[in-house]
């Protein structure tokens, strides 16, 4: 899902299984109990979870099980600080736009979450969460009966191939790299666009020996090994269906064709984005999502302080609305957690993300002067400005306390004990350094957090002797502009959580030499060869053996190679009008739960 810059952070979809569910206290939604004790929470993110399942037909039949106390009708106002990158859904992969896609669109496979921690993978647009066969090489998805775009028109398997296609496309940049990664297979390891240069729009497609459809109703994925997670995969906004005939290529990212319960009725980018209902979407055949609002209408331009006072004071339409990702805003948290009728109505959890500030290798490219900036670095005042203990925690390493392989104590830099930064420590390291290369150029979205970060990040290295030269970048693109790979920028604050729970998800796209593109989550450009080794080993073992590999290469990434400087993980702590029902914590977006909310009144 997903970035965060204002609480956008880069990429995750999934943060479940295996050590990934909220805070009990979140989940049952109890105000203040949670955010307040870090080692309680982090426990509790790495235990109270369940494994995730795959639902066969039965649990993928809609209706969506009801809300208790439901009812239709209204329209809920959404807040938001930046505008949206994508709509795209090819090119979707942060968070603000993932929640939204669950509004606009569906795809083969979904996350079905019971609000108890329980996990499952449904059939979205597919029968059943997919089966395997030739020892899960390969994978048979059926679709389910009158499925139809908002336009009226069925969807067909040549839907599901075109939406797979466009992957390959040049201007599909921006969305998640696993599906074709694995359907080009070894052959085209080094760049999978090679496999179908075209994207499909040439005439030339994947060979049935690659993805076959063989009538109207059925999709078949072939790999050259197993892929035990597809489900998961297919179920990312990243992987939601672009109907054939409505492509429009690049212009598709500003009026895409919707086959969710909403569709687009305006949209004026980075301004505002209207939802209606989608009178072609048939709730018998999805077993996740609701209709119960008319409509959604997206402010996007407040900031979170603004979100905050407005949320809190509960006046006129503000009872009906809700935060998309912001939070609310540190200086506001006693004003919410002091009031009991507005700590009410705050929704919280871990989330899966870590913050991290991230090196451009191909400019900083003496490890000794990335270690005195990770040694420099004021985790603590960075955590304040997001919010303190209801805002994140300290990161000691690469691995959120919600992945399986999470290491609580391994703290290479010591950033668990000096989580203010070790100041005498990176002067050392510096004292051999040229004054050249202490110039360093940090690049910072233009937001609240952005600003405040900006300070924290100035404040700390200029205390060890760096010169930093700060650039602001619109927050709506930001992680578009530090992913070109020409960008010039020495240094920016990333966020990464797993894509589902294996350390995979996290090792694989952020650090993967094979993925240093433009586009790519490998904003550092880590091109070391054991770095890919250890990944190629990784995928070709079982999850227990795998699990060791992946520790192993947080390790040598965090010792030797050193992308990036852990700073905290992320915790969300949301506020929702008075008017707003059926707001829960979810597990798989780590936001309010957008698929079950309506209005009171």
């Amino acid at each position: 899902m997903k970035p965060f810059s204002s609480r956008r952070a880069r990429a995750v979809v999934v943060a479940l299984a295996a050590g990934s569910l909220a805070l009990t206290a979140c989940s049952k939604n109890e105000g203040g109990k949670a955010g307040t004790d870090s080692k309680k929470d982090q426990k509790e993110a790495s235990v109270q979870s369940k494994a995730v399942t795959y639902g066969d037909a039965a649990a993928s039949t809609g209706p969506a099980q009801e809300v208790p106390g439901a009812k239709s009708g209204g329209t809920i106002s959404v807040y938001q600080e930046a505008g949206l990158s994508h709509l795209d859904p090819g090119q979707i992969y942060v968070s603000d736009a993932g929640q939204v896609a669950n509004l606009l669109f569906r795809r083969l496979t979904q996350f079905q979450e019971d609000g108890k921690g329980g996990v499952s993978v449904v059939g979205d647009l597919a029968t059943d969460s997919g089966k395997s066969s030739d020892g899960g090489k390969t994978w048979t998805f059926t679709l389910k009966d009158g499925i139809k775009d908002a336009n009226g028109a069925a969807i067909t398997s040549a839907d599901i191939r075109h939406t797979v296609e466009r992957q390959f496309a040049k201007f599909i940049f921006d969305g998640p790299p696993y599906l074709q990664t694995w359907l080009a297979g070894e052959k085209y390891a080094a760049d999978y666009r090679k496999l179908l240069p075209g994207g499909g729009f040439d005439g030339k497609h994947l060979p049935a020996s690659v993805l076959d459809t063989p009538d109207d109703k059925t999709v078949i994925f072939h790999f050259d090994q197993a892929r035990p997670d597809l489900p998961q995969t297919l179920a990312m906004a990243g992987y939601a269906v672009v109907p054939e005939k409505t492509d429009t290529k690049e212009k598709y990212d500003k009026a895409p064709v919707a086959s969710g319960p909403y569709k687009i009725a305006s949209y004026k980018v980075g301004k505002s984005l209207v939802l209606e209902k989608n009178t072609n979407w048939d709730p018998k055949t999805d077993s996740v999502r609701h209709q119960y609002p008319d409509g959604f209408n997206f402010e996007f331009g407040l900031t979170e302080s603004t979100q905050t006072k407005r949320l809190i004071a509960d006046q006129g339409d503000d009872k009906n609305a809700i935060q998309l990702t912001g939070a609310v805003e540190a200086t506001q948290i006693q004003d919410v957690i002091g009031n009991p009728a507005v700590n009410k109505r705050t929704t919280k959890g871990y989330q899966p993300y870590v913050m991290q500030l991230t090196f451009n290798l191909d400019r900083v490219k003496d490890l000794k002067v990335r270690q005195a900036i990770t040694y420099a670095v004021n985790s603590k005042s960075l955590i304040a400005g997001e919010g303190g203990v209801y805002g994140g925690d300290v990161a000691p390493n690469f691995f959120a306390p919600t992945l399986p392989g999470y290491e609580a104590k391994y703290d290479p830099y010591g950033r668990l004990k000096t989580p203010q930064g070790n100041i005498a420590k990176a002067k050392e390291l510096l004292t051999d350094v040229p004054a050249s290369e202490k110039k360093v150029v940090f690049a910072y979205a233009n937001s609240e957090n952005g600003q405040k970060r900006k300070v924290a990040i100035e404040d700390a290295l200029t205390k060890v002797g760096f010169d930093v030269v700060s650039k602001e970048v619109d927050a709506a693109s930001y992680y578009e502009q530090i992913g070109k790979l020409d960008n010039p920028y020495d240094m920016y604050i990333t966020g990464w959580g797993q894509d589902w729970p294996s350390a995979g998800t996290v090792i694989t796209p952020v650090y993967d030499p094979s993925q240093v593109t433009d586009g790519s989550p490998n904003y550092a450009h880590v091109k070391d060869e054991k770095v890919k080794e250890l990944i190629k080993t990784a995928l070709s073992q079982e999850p227990t053996e795998a699990a060791k590999t992946w520790k192993e290469a947080q390790h040598y990434l965090l010792e030797k190679v050193l992308p990036a400087a852990p700073l905290w993980y992320t915790k969300q702590f949301q506020l929702s009008g008075s008017n707003i029902g059926g707001a829960r914590y979810g597990s798989v977006s780590s936001l309010i739960d957008i698929n079950r909310l309506f209005l009171k009144s």
